[in-house]
C-alpha cells in the first residue's frame, strides 16, 4: 500500500530538494491553484506572479508612507527653524514671551497661544505673562512630565487664551529649567477650535523640543 503524504512532509521534501521544479518543470503548467484575487484556477508560475505583486504593492504603500513621513517632519523641523530665527531676533527680555507666542502662532499656524510663568523678577511682575496663577495651576504644571497634547478639558491654563471659549483642542507644555525635571516656571499653551488640530494620538517629540527652546530664551525673566 503506497503511504499518503501529508502537506508537511511534501512541504518538506520540497524545502529540502530546491531543484525539484528544475527537473520537473512541466509542473509548472501543469499544476493548477485557486487565485484569492480572481477566485480562477492559475498555473504555479501565475500565483507566483500575484504574490510578488502583492509583495511589491505592500512595498510601495509602505514607502510611501515613510516618504510622507519624511515629508511632514521635513515641514515641522522648517516651521521650527522659523520659531528659532523669530526668537534670535527679539533682543528684548521683556518682549521674550511675545515672540514665543506670536512666533508659534506664525510659524506653525498655531490659531491661539499664550503662556504664564511664575516668579518673575520684580521688574516684570506686571508684564500680562505674570498674571494671576491659581495653585491649581502650578500643581498641575509641576505634574506635567510630558506635553499634554488633546481636548479642551476646561484646563485653568486655557482659559488664559484670548477666547478660550472657541478652543476644542489644546497642547500644554510645562516650563522648566533645562535638562531638568524639577519644578515647572511656568506653562505654555496652544489651542485651536479644530477639535482634531490636537489629539493624544499626535506624537510630541516637537512639542517637547519647542518646550526646551522656550524654557531657555524664558529662563532670563525669572527672580
Amino acid at each position: 500500500m503506497t503511504a499518503t503524504l501529508d502537506s508537511t512532509a511534501v512541504a518538506r521534501y520540497l524545502a529540502d530538494h530546491p531543484h525539484f521544479f528544475e527537473e520537473h518543470a512541466n509542473l509548472l503548467g501543469d499544476v493548477r491553484l485557486s487565485s484569492p484575487l480572481t477566485g480562477r484556477a492559475v498555473s504555479l508560475q501565475e500565483r507566483q506572479m500575484e504574490v510578488m505583486r502583492e509583495k511589491y504593492k505592500t512595498l510601495e504603500l509602505r514607502l510611501a508612507e515613510l516618504n510622507r513621513n519624511a515629508q511632514e517632519n521635513q515641514a515641522i523641523a522648517n516651521r521650527f527653524h522659523s520659531w528659532n530665527q523669530s526668537l534670535l531676533r527679539e533682543h528684548d527680555v521683556a518682549g521674550m514671551p511675545r515672540a514665543v507666542t506670536e512666533g508659534l502662532k506664525t510659524s506653525f499656524n498655531v490659531p491661539a497661544a499664550t503662556l504664564r510663568l511664575f516668579n518673575v523678577a520684580p521688574q516684570y511682575q506686571d508684564e500680562w505673562f505674570a498674571a494671576g496663577v491659581s495653585e491649581d495651576a502650578r500643581l498641575f504644571a509641576n505634574g506635567l512630565q510630558a506635553p499634554y497634547c488633546g481636548s479642551n478639558n476646561d484646563f485653568e491654563a486655557v482659559r488664559w487664551l484670548d477666547d478660550p471659549a472657541s478652543i476644542k483642542s489644546a497642547v500644554i507644555v510645562a516650563l522648566r529649567a533645562p535638562g531638568t525635571k524639577g519644578s515647572a516656571f511656568g506653562l505654555l499653551i496652544m489651542g485651536s477650535p479644530d477639535a482634531e488640530r490636537f489629539t493624544s494620538l499626535m506624537a510630541t517629540d516637537f512639542l517637547v523640543h519647542i518646550g526646551e527652546t522656550a524654557s531657555v530664551a524664558l529662563a532670563p525673566l525669572l527672580a
